[in-house]
């Protein structure tokens, strides 16, 4: 049985995983789950809305992954899997799960947990007849669990999606509403000192993984809306995927054309559906405070000039629009040492 390939998108919230996520989405052979992570709390149990507009308990789609991977969603613990998700999927977990061995009762608690999403990407892959699934929840500690499942059971590929922190500080400042919820709550948010440390420690967390054998590829918001068709064939290649001249037909350079989406949770744009623009919210330049953008360039000074972005010229540094990373092997039983930041808000 060939092995499911799963194409996690990591990195910080606000930097354009949601528009990725509906652009490869629409790829033949690709099916896009919006972010699983948050499918058990705010699907499975407090009933918010798919993609689609529905509820999720009225939703075919997630009825019948539901019923293939667990026989019914009804079935499910999810108190148990919350339960292993506060014990192992935690950022200031990170440096344990990077280690080369984990103690056997954590190794047990992560392959248990990842048994979890390993069943809902299958049973999506039976449901939709898909070679690829797309799970965009980004939390570089899930990416960390599930890199330990055992051999066999997944194909994990990384894409490490990066955007100026200083665009993604100005957009935590933002007040987001959650439409999918009743409660009309807002999207968590965050100061730029705060999100600079978050930027700061989840792109270094998802760095780790291709020193630990995951096959991690690295790209720009701002490469991706300036040259998307580029962007989407080194991805589909990245995935496996061979894709015919015309499969990216729903793409242009201004906008890509999406249809109904299935995904359990997101920026609210998961609910929008065909023509959405490709155009570069570069809007932090002017409104980001001068004294915010300098704290924040300073905050994130290191991993800026490594991913090309430039300290204080807000112009950003011309490289390609995919850089690979190659798993690079480490030395010794220790994982590099991952930056403290606060734990995102669940």
């Amino acid at each position: 049985m060939k092995v499911l390939t799963v194409l996690f998108l990591g990195g910080l919230g606000r930097s354009g995983t949601t528009l990725l996520e509906r652009a490869l989405g629409e790829l033949p052979g690709v099916c896009s789950l919006g972010e699983v992570v948050h499918l058990w709390q705010r699907d499975v149990r407090d009933d918010e809305r798919c993609g689609c507009g529905e509820r999720f308990s009225r939703c075919d789609f997630w009825s019948a992954v539901g019923h293939e991977a667990f026989g019914g969603w009804a079935q499910l613990d999810v108190s148990r899997v919350l339960e292993l998700r506060e014990s192992v999927e935690r950022t200031r977990h990170i440096p344990e799960l990077a280690l080369r061995r984990l103690a056997e009762r954590r190794r047990s608690d992560v392959l248990a947990y990842g048994a979890y999403y390993a069943a809902v990407y299958r049973a999506a892959a039976t449901v939709t007849g898909a070679s690829v699934i797309v799970d965009s929840s980004k939390h570089s500690a899930l990416a960390h669990c599930l890199r330990w499942m055992r051999p066999g059971a997944l194909d994990l590929r990384v894409v490490h999606l990066v955007r100026d922190p200083r665009g993604v500080a100005y957009s935590w400042t933002k007040t987001v509403s959650r439409p999918e919820s009743d409660d009309a709550d807002d999207m968590t948010r965050y100061s730029p000192t705060r999100s600079a440390l978050l930027w700061t420690a989840h792109n270094t967390a998802i760095g780790l993984l291709g020193r630990r054998g995951v096959p991690v590829t690295r790209l720009r918001y701002e490469e991706f809306l300036s040259d998307p068709a580029r962007a989407l064939r080194g991805l589909a290649a990245f995935a496996g995927l061979e894709l015919a001249p015309d499969a990216l037909d729903f793409l242009s350079e201004e906008h890509v054309d999406v249809g109904v989406g299935h995904t359990a949770a997101g920026n609210p744009m998961r609910f929008q559906t065909g023509r959405l623009p490709l155009r570069l919210d570069d809007a932090w330049r002017t409104d980001l405070p001068p004294a915010q953008r300098r704290l924040v360039a300073a905050l994130c000074a290191p991993l800026l000039r490594r991913y090309g972005y430039q300290v204080r010229n807000t112009a950003s540094a011309p490289v390609d629009a995919l850089e690979a990373a190659a798993p690079t092997p480490t030395d010794g039983s220790r994982a590099p040492a991952v930056p403290t930041a606060p734990e995102p808000s669940r």
